[in-house]
């Protein structure tokens, strides 16, 4: 089903104040208006997000209190555990507080729990198995605040409970010594968007402040807190929080102490991965590159190498971890294509996608440590709720299931609609999990899909491709592509801009990559000829390459640094055959970068 193409209303007198009050380029005019950013001072806020603009850790709910009795367990020499999450931001959040309590002289230790086999959040056998090893304090990150039933059990073990986290609440707060969370219920923190990472680096912050009785840190701990502010950022752009207020001043300035205070581990990853040879780290690098390497440590029960990863100082151990863990990503990619190849031969044979507002897959054999991935890839591919299920193969246990949301459905209460056909589930309205049994899956697939097709409109299942601006290929130069490149960091609530163009012809389109997944192909339009790739768009080549007339793109233009060579390319978001573009996108004329 083709999308709809939505372009930003252009108003051009406000373009032309506000690039002459705020002194930027029409191109950053237009996108800041884009973003609903009007006023001269906050562009250049926007554009200079500084570290001074980062609020006192003191102020985040629950950290003073926090650091007390953190504080006096590391002084009393009891046993403290870090007990993390398997995903990228639980791995970064432990890995700060891990180094930051050690450097501060603390008896600590860290815990993160296996994918597969304890599941998600706090678990009562780990509380015991810990206690019995001689933990005293348990520092939960990313993870823990709806653990209510999980923190009376590291009572009744005498385990004094610290909780940092970002996620949603339960009914009622788990009874801990202490709650660090930005959007802690009877507080007013400003900014409730920080993920896992960003609650552990605010924390470790206050704790360096503490041991030094003052705001103002000795050099070796501020050194420490520069390499954790890189930490931090992988964990933001992972956990795709938004990227603004303080999560864009931590990504912005933790993607320089990537380069200037790495730990060995990232040193590792990034020669590995070929990071180390670009000129400047990126917000995608992360999201596309180091990010899922590290998801997928955690996806395939190895988180713990993981956060070892990021806490190592000997440069030979981060060396033969960082080669395993980029080595587990490529296992996870094969494993990804072939389920990916799969859902997508069942969705073929046994679906209509067009007509049904959900899809719901099974099958044997699915790794359910990576069925979400694929979720997300065929839920935007479809724009569709999709669910996926990993049935076990002998039979005898409950299926599991990772779903990912579309077309605005709230997943958290689909799921709760259909729960007499499910074990469990849990989640929120994005993305959530569940376990079922073989018996009920068809029964589970007819009420979702109905539930589904009640929450939502025919229309609001066509997908939507936003666009900031109409552009012609001629005028992406250098200097203005690196214009639009003064809005990076890049990621969630601040998209990379979208422009498109009409009347393109296209040629040597040829598929490309692992597993011919991508697409690369030379747009040319008015005799102006560029570059086209297409991530995850090989599934377009054949189509493209039959065409005999020209089309519109939807694209974002980015500067590809190869070898040393600078040139501008575009990265294809949606096509369609040629219109005029004037009258058939949903908008006011459209305006000219």
């Amino acid at each position: 089903m083709g999308k709809r193409w939505r372009i930003f209303p252009h108003d051009a007198d406000r373009v032309t104040r506000l690039e002459k009050a705020a002194g930027v380029s029409p191109v950053v005019a237009q996108l800041m208006i884009c973003r609903g950013i009007y006023e001269p001072a906050a562009v250049r806020t926007f554009l200079e997000p500084k570290m001074t603009a980062l609020r006192e850790p003191a102020e985040l709910p629950g950290v003073e209190q926090a650091v007390e009795r953190i504080f006096a367990a590391i002084t009393d020499q009891r046993r403290i555990v870090i007990y993390g999450d398997y995903d990228a931001d639980g791995m970064t959040a432990t890995a700060i507080l891990y180094r930051c309590l050690s450097l501060l002289g603390g008896n600590v230790g860290y815990y993160v729990p296996n994918r597969l086999e304890d599941g998600y959040g706090l678990n009562a056998e780990a509380l015991r198995t810990l206690a019995h090893r001689g933990a005293e304090m348990i520092v939960t990150v990313d993870c823990g605040i709806a653990s209510v039933e999980h923190a009376e059990t590291a009572r009744e073990l005498g385990l004094e409970l610290i909780i940092t986290d970002h996620h949603e609440f339960a009914e009622r707060l788990p009874n801990a010594a202490a709650i660090v969370h930005p959007r802690l219920p009877g507080t007013a923190y400003p900014f409730g968007g920080l993920c896992g990472a960003g609650v552990a680096f605010k924390l470790a912050w206050a704790l360096c402040q503490r041991s030094c009785e003052d705001a103002k840190v000795t050099p070796r701990l501020r050194s420490f807190l520069l390499s954790a502010l890189g930490i931090a950022a992988i964990g933001t752009v992972a956990d795709v929080v938004p990227l603004v207020d303080e999560n864009r001043i931590l990504v912005r300035h933790g993607l320089k102490s990537l380069r200037e205070f790495p730990v060995p581990g990232l040193v590792e990853l990034m020669r590995v991965t070929k990071l180390d040879q670009k000129p400047q780290l990126s917000s995608e690098d992360i999201g596309f590159t180091i990010g899922p390497r590290l998801n997928a440590a955690g996806r395939l029960g190895q988180a713990q190498l993981g956060v070892e990863l990021l806490t190592t100082d000997s440069s030979e151990r981060a060396a033969a971890l960082a080669e395993y863990i980029h080595e587990l990503n490529n296992s996870r990619d094969s494993l990804e294509r072939s389920i990916y190849l799969a859902a997508q031969k069942q969705i073929k044979e046994q679906f209509d996608p067009d007509e049904d507002a959900a899809l719901v897959l099974a099958d044997q054999g699915w790794h359910p440590g990576v069925i979400g991935i694929v979720a997300g890839r065929l839920a935007e591919k479809y724009h569709r709720p999709v669910v996926m299920i990993a049935l076990d193969e002998l039979g005898g246990k409950p299926g599991t299931g990772s779903a990912r949301t579309a077309c605005g459905v709230n997943l958290h209460e689909a799921l709760a609609a259909c729960t007499e056909h499910l074990v469990t589930h849990g989640g929120h309205a994005a993305a959530a999990g569940l376990r079922i049994e073989p018996a009920q899956v068809e029964v589970f697939r007819h009420e979702f899909c109905e539930h589904v097709s009640r929450m939502t409109t025919v229309e609001a299942r066509v997908a939507e491709v936003s666009i900031d601006a109409e552009s012609l290929l001629g005028q992406l130069t250098h200097q203005v592509v690196s214009q639009i490149e003064q809005l990076s960091p890049f990621g969630q609530g601040n998209p990379r801009p979208v422009l498109c163009a009409s009347g393109i012809t296209c040629g040597d389109v040829r598929r490309m990559g692992s597993g011919e997944r991508h697409l690369s192909l030379r747009l040319t339009q008015h005799g102006v000829s560029m570059r086209g790739v297409g991530f995850g768009c090989g599934d377009w080549c054949e189509e493209l390459s039959q065409l005999d007339g020209p089309i519109d793109v939807a694209f974002r233009p980015v500067i590809n640094d190869f070898r040393g060579r600078r040139s501008v390319e575009v990265q294809l978001v949606d096509w369609r055959p040629a219109k005029s573009l004037a009258g058939t996108l949903e908008s006011p004329t459209p305006v000219h970068v």
